[in-house]
């Protein structure tokens, strides 16, 4: 009898034990978002508020993400970004077109391209005029300066390193003010070390890179990622330093190859800049 109830008890617990992983991995670290939030301003005057959605592989409108649109209404940032793989295929265009129409409209949103929009062959004139019915823009090795109040900062948009072609120096090019504070959305945050390699040169003004593509490992044991994608480099999720540009790599919200999360909890970040 000690035995037969020894057993029953381990199987219950096994049981138990693999209920609550499926719950953490199934809803948990997918749904409920990490809303991470970071002062890079160093006390400026016109406090710039950008919010980072990446890796939003736009599948359904569900009520994870109605939840980050009310609340980054809620917070009326000046600028939302979207770093990359926001959609994967021509087909999603009418649903990202519903999603940016939740969004306050008088809110500017910039959009690069990741990965996934070259894989799923989404054209610039396809996704342009999307973004540009929403007050938005999508920026290919292009900069857009945004101005608030007797301030402005350069907001330079790279295209996807792995998918796409990659070129900081056009970007640089495009500048009217490279002594403008500066912030660099690069996806694929391997391309990073390219970025200060080249500013070794180009002596833009950047404040940070914000970055995205690897999920955060999107399933890790004890800190240590079972997969990275090609273009990850060194990089999983976080901020880094190299050649003192800093650069936040965000762990993003959808999912890609398997619809879990484990231990890279789905994120949104607010930057004070």
């Amino acid at each position: 009898m000690k035995r037969r109830g020894f057993i029953k008890k381990l199987f219950f617990s096994i049981v138990g034990l693999g209920s609550l992983f499926a719950l953490d991995a199934f809803w948990f670290e997918k749904y409920i978002i990490d809303w991470t939030v970071f002062d890079i301003s160093k006390n400026k005057k016109n406090r710039i508020t950008l919010i980072q959605l990446s890796d939003i592989h736009l599948k359904e409108l569900n009520s994870s993400l109605i939840s980050i649109v009310e609340k980054v209404n809620n917070i009326r940032p000046d600028v939302i970004l979207f770093t990359g793989d926001t959609i994967t295929r021509k087909s999603k265009l009418p649903m990202l077109n519903e999603l940016l129409a939740l969004f306050d409209q008088s809110i500017l949103k910039i959009l690069i391209y990741g990965n996934k929009e070259h894989s799923g062959k989404i054209l610039y004139e396809e996704i342009a005029p999307v973004l540009n019915k929403h007050n938005g823009v999508v920026l290919v090795n292009k900069n857009h300066i945004f101005t608030k109040g007797t301030r402005s900062i350069n907001i330079v948009g790279i295209d996807d390193f792995v998918g796409g072609t990659a070129d900081f120096q056009k970007a640089a090019n495009d500048m009217d003010n490279k002594q403008l504070d500066t912030i660099v959305l690069n996806h694929c945050p391997e391309y990073s070390d390219t970025i200060s390699e080249l500013n070794s040169s180009q002596k833009v003004n950047i404040t940070c890179i914000l970055s995205g593509h690897t999920h955060g490992g999107q399933i890790t044991f004890f800190g240590k990622e079972l997969f990275k994608p090609v273009g990850s480099g060194i990089y999983l999720k976080g901020w880094y330093t190299t050649n003192n540009i800093r650069m936040y790599v965000s762990k993003g919200i959808g999912t890609t190859l398997l619809p879990v999360r484990f231990g890279a909890r789905a994120e949104a970040s607010i930057f004070y800049v």
